[in-house]
């Protein structure tokens, strides 16, 4: 018999899936078909349908060559060149169906399908590849799109006045390598024209765009920017559905599908210093300019170092409070940063502002920071008609300076603002802290537009219960509430969640709040207004802990049934519980323990499991340790899937008693990271390692 290429080239992975676990063998067959389908049918030159024209031909012939040559490097052993071939494809039709024709979507579904088919090998076989949301079809009104190429790339020498920039265009969408898009001169002039006045320029809503490195690192809820996927980066959302930028503006579909492309392309920076200013940057610079004599000529700033312990002023809880009493609204939770100084954390007051750096370590009165606050240069600060500071309290912040601006490690990007409430609960009652929080209650629900005067509450022993609903609606969903408290001893000592009493209000250092919203629209509004941030759709209850607000948020409803609110309930009550046990409990460790909790009160059918067994092995399956978790660049849904599987590992009999004692260590005041060595015999991170390794 001829020998067959196919079937040699084939050999090694009908090897490899023999071996494969038992969850994988029924699909073997079909897996190997898949591979023999994706692998060699576009290294065969297909003629495109008749009645498309040569753009389209063209489009259509690319995207097959980028899947051929994937194909022929996976059959190859070469699944890293697989997987960026792909990526190509990947990119080449998103491109094709934004600026295509229905006829010539229709044309690449085949080719769609074989797109999504072979990414979950490549996947397989352990190797990092973007994320991949089939397209939909365009109307028929777009049919022409594509013939006028004006309407999509940016042409040398027009400018876009979208972006108030000179863009230098992109290469064609249906080259080989499908990409070029620069952040400098296409992205950041986006970005300060349509974001500037409450992004760039100031921190609205806790969320800054100053700088490229700024914006890769998201607000403290997480990463708005996941590279190779718009699907789950937070900031494309808000633009498609509207949410931003507010006041009015609009980003136009040209600068939205560039956005998309430079998201898509790795979401990579093309200038000297991640951390410059956006505004800094010139717009019409190409990707390896020079930086502007301006910068240059700029004093740089002052590095932070550690304390010694000799030091007689600590800054949290002495200058902290100082600054954010007296410089908020103008350098702390501005809208509109003044004069460019930007003190809602010490990296960021370290930067200095327009003016340079306003800290000189060991010289406190030469700094410009002592002297705008005593008036000996330029005008006196605060500004807006505050009242000074006393002398005694300048004289603070100078000898502060001083004895060396010293920072700890661990406080230099820490919120001001949270540093000052730390510093207040050290000293505040659980009382105290409880009259704080309802105070709060009634300014949440008056910024989410409710009428604070209708707002009713319930108290339990550990919770205080507010809304519009019905007194038998909020006395319903505390009692679920402390029903799912105890239902947290899987994951926290039972004696201390069964206490009564002041050792009740104690636990959360005062009663956590439930805020009850009888509507989705409600808890979406809340989550708006509140919090400044858009929920995701599936959503109907989450939790926030700072030390002085513990809330849960939840839809609740007269008519819900008591079951339904405990559903709801159960997550974020156990990750609460567990993220109150110290300030440093990192949201994966609450967020995944609470998850466990929730899934031990449900019961799963087999085909669930796979299901469930299916979604981890793809999750895992693009990692190679754990920095990318640790680091927030997994989409939400995947980093959720993985934090839960992991806590779930804590539970085994080999490891509860660690786990025991990481909770004991949190408890007793012990930093997480110091509480999870100590209890788990490694850090964090080797920890995470090992459970991959072991996974895989």
């Amino acid at each position: 018999m001829a020998p067959n290429p196919m079937t040699d080239a084939l050999r090694p992975y009908l090897a490899k899936f023999s071996r494969v676990s038992e969850f994988w063998r029924p699909a073997a067959g079909v897996v190997c078909l898949v591979l023999a389908w994706f692998a060699i049918s576009e290294a065969i030159a297909d003629d495109p349908p008749v009645g498309l024209d040569a753009v389209y031909r063209q489009a259509y012939n690319t995207v097959g060559a980028s899947i051929g040559k994937a194909g022929a490097e996976y059959v190859a052993g070469n699944f890293e060149s697989s997987a960026r071939a792909l990526e190509n494809a990947m990119k080449q039709v998103q491109v094709a169906v934004q600026a295509g024709s229905p006829e010539l979507y229709d044309a690449l579904l085949p080719k769609i399908q074989k797109i999504s088919d072979a990414r979950v090998m490549i996947e397989l076989e352990g190797v990092a590849i973007a994320p991949f949301v089939p397209p939909p079809r365009p109307g028929s009104g777009d049919a022409n799109a594509m013939t006028n190429m004006d309407s999509t790339m940016p042409q040398s020498g027009t400018p876009d006045l979208s972006s108030g920039a000179n863009a230098s265009p992109p290469p064609s969408p249906f080259s080989p390598e499908g990409n070029g898009v620069s952040f400098v001169s296409q992205v950041a002039p986006i970005l300060n024209a349509k974001c500037g006045g409450c992004h760039v320029r100031a921190k609205k809503g806790g969320f800054s765009l100053e700088s490229y490195s700024v914006l890769m690192r998201g607000p403290r809820e997480g990463v708005v920017v996941f590279p190779g996927d718009t699907i789950g980066s937070r900031l494309i959302e808000t633009i498609e559905t509207g949410d931003m930028p507010r006041g009015g503006g609009k980003v136009s579909d040209q600068d939205l599908a560039l956005l998309k492309r430079w998201i898509n392309e790795g979401a990579k920076f093309d200038g000297q210093d991640p951390a410059a200013k956006l505004t800094s940057l010139p717009a019409t610079a190409a990707p390896d300019s020079t930086p502007q004599p301006a910068m240059e000529m700029a004093a740089a700033p002052p590095e932070m170092t550690a304390p010694t312990g000799r030091e007689a002023i600590d800054f949290a809880s002495q200058i902290a409070p100082l600054l954010v009493d007296n410089c908020s609204g103008c350098h702390i939770a501005a809208m509109q940063t003044k004069g460019g100084l930007q003190m809602d954390t010490l990296a960021r007051m370290f930067r200095g502002g327009d003016s340079g750096p306003v800290l000189a370590p060991g010289q406190g009165e030469s700094s410009l920071l002592v002297k705008k606050l005593r008036g000996t240069e330029g005008a006196r600060m605060p500004a807006g008609g505050r009242p000074p500071l006393a002398d005694s309290e300048i004289a603070l912040i100078s000898k502060w300076i001083d004895e060396g601006a010293t920072v700890p490690e661990n406080e230099r990007a820490e919120s001001l603002q949270v540093m000052t409430q730390r510093a207040w609960l050290a000293a505040a009652s659980p009382a105290e802290v409880s009259a704080r929080r309802q105070e709060l209650a009634s300014e949440h629900f008056a910024l989410a537009g409710g009428n604070s005067g209708d707002l009713a509450s319930a108290q339990t022993d550990h919770f205080a219960i507010w809304g519009t609903v019905r007194p038998e609606t909020l006395k319903m969903v505390g009692e679920q509430a402390e029903a799912d408290l105890l239902r947290s001893s899987r994951v926290l000592p039972a004696k201390t969640l069964s206490a009564k009493g002041a050792a009740a209000e104690a636990f959360f250092n005062g009663k956590a709040s439930i805020y009850v919203l009888p509507r989705r629209y409600d808890y979406s509004e809340f989550a708006q207004m509140v919090e400044q941030r858009s929920v995701p759709s599936d959503w109907e209850s989450h939790w926030f802990y700072d030390g002085i607000q513990a809330y849960i948020a939840v839809v609740a409803s007269d008519n819900d049934e008591p079951e339904e609110i405990a559903e709801r309930l159960a997550a974020p009550v156990a990750s609460l519980a567990v993220a109150s046990r110290a300030s440093s409990v990192p949201r994966w460790f609450a967020d995944g323990l609470g998850h466990v909790v929730a899934a031990s009160e449900t019961k799963y059918d087999r085909a669930e499991l796979a299901k469930m067994q299916s979604e981890l092995v793809l999750a895992v399956g693009t990692m190679d340790s754990g920095k990318e978790f640790f680091a927030g660049r997994l989409a939400p849904e995947r980093a959720d899937q993985i934090a839960a599987a992991v806590c779930q590992s804590f539970l085994t009999r080999e490891r509860k008693r660690g786990f025991d004692a990481v909770i004991r260590n949190l408890e007793q005041g012990m930093p997480f990271d110091q509480a999870f060595q100590s209890g788990m015999g490694g850090t964090p991170t080797a920890y995470f390692d090992a459970w991959l390794k072991w996974v895989k």
